[in-house]
């Protein structure tokens, strides 16, 4: 072949190559990395366990299916409640929980879930995002290598399915309520016996009589576990719960593997779950009241402000006792009223009090 020959022939095959490599995606992007999570919460449930369907869905579709997170159902792997230690282990490399199911092992850690008589979303998760506040939990979380974002975020809750009118707190002394979080704490101190159930748990043991009331959610996903066939009686506001903020839960040598498209792609997901998911709560919980009034019987009752004066006392003297019995309650404690209190400034000048319009 003459030189001239061999030239075109070169290039001819170094257009082709280099066409070859343009086309191909990176390495990273080729490498498919499966990972299994765990929800605490059934795949049809509204908004809690929805929202990990939706956001499995949503990593799929972002990564071209290299990255492929399967929503697996509570109980499926592990016992609901005990997704921190199976993550930590790295049995499984996530779960779609909340951090209000691990506190056995760290109560100060359902502040970085929702806080009795906690503020509105917008405040929290200033504090939580550039207050400082989910630094703190992932202090904590280091020690267990595990790493976590939140996942989705619900509007108030009720706070309590009685199977009679509540007119007297004389009235609750000595029932068994399932509870979560910190409110737990509240109710026991006015003389409630609570236990934590997982959401599947509790109708059942509402029907058999282990308990004899409940708080679990909000009417969107009361409705779904059937507790007005139960309960009668629902109460209103949830004190308890304002604001409730989840996580994806992940074991963090399993998340240092990852690539840093991969990483992006869990971290956006995420956070744009938290506020799809919130908007949603906000749309839909008006027709579920609405619907359990008029097709099931049920009475929405409005907690007196007498009576909530007196669950707020109780919570006040909750956190002065568990401050002094633990210093990393304290800690975080300490860390969320000081943020609230400097937060109070641009609060009450943007609060509007009264009614204007007629």
């Amino acid at each position: 072949m003459e030189l001239r020959g061999i030239l075109k022939f070169s290039l001819a095959i170094g257009l082709v190559g280099g066409l070859m490599l343009a086309l191909s995606p990176p390495a990273d992007a080729q490498k498919k990395v499966r990972w299994k999570m765990q929800s605490t919460f059934g795949g049809t449930l509204p908004h809690l366990g929805t929202s990990g369907v939706r956001f499995a869905k949503n990593i799929k579709r972002l990564s071209g299916g290299t990255l492929e997170i399967k929503f697996f159902e509570p109980g499926a792997l592990v016992p609901s409640l005990e997704c921190f230690d199976a993550v930590s282990k790295g049995s499984l490399e996530s779960c779609w929980t909340t951090p209000g199911y691990h506190t056995a092992k760290y109560p100060a850690l359902s502040f970085f879930s929702t806080v009795p008589f906690g503020p509105q979303i917008g405040e929290f998760m200033a504090w939580k995002w550039f207050g400082g506040g989910n630094e703190m939990k992932q202090e904590i979380y280091d020690k267990h290598d595990l790493i976590a974002f939140d996942s989705f975020a619900i509007g108030a809750e009720t706070s309590g399915w009685f199977k009679t009118e509540i007119k007297s707190l004389e009235q609750i002394k000595g029932l068994k309520m399932r509870f979560y979080g910190l409110g737990a704490k509240v109710m026991q101190k006015l003389g409630v016996a609570t236990q934590l159930l997982a959401g599947a748990d509790i109708y059942p043991a509402l029907e058999r009589g282990v308990i004899d009331a409940t708080e679990f959610s909000m009417p969107t996903i009361d409705i779904k576990l059937g507790f007005y066939q139960i309960a009668k009686n629902n109460y209103y506001p949830g004190w308890h719960q304002q604001v409730s903020v989840a996580e994806l839960l992940m074991n963090k040598t399993a998340w240092n593997k990852l690539s840093d498209q991969h990483k992006a792609m869990i971290e956006i997901s995420t956070g744009e779950s938290v506020m799809h998911t919130y908007a949603e709560t906000e749309a839909k919980n008006w027709k579920a009241m609405t619907e359990m009034k008029g097709k099931y019987g049920v009475t929405n009752h409005r907690w007196p402000d007498a009576t909530l004066a007196k669950f707020e006392k109780a919570w006040q003297a909750v956190v002065k006792e568990e401050s002094a019995k633990d210093p990393l309650f304290k800690k975080v404690a300490d860390h969320f009223y000081a943020f609230r209190k400097n937060y109070k400034l641009w609060g009450d000048a943007q609060s509007l009090k009264g009614t204007y319009l007629k």
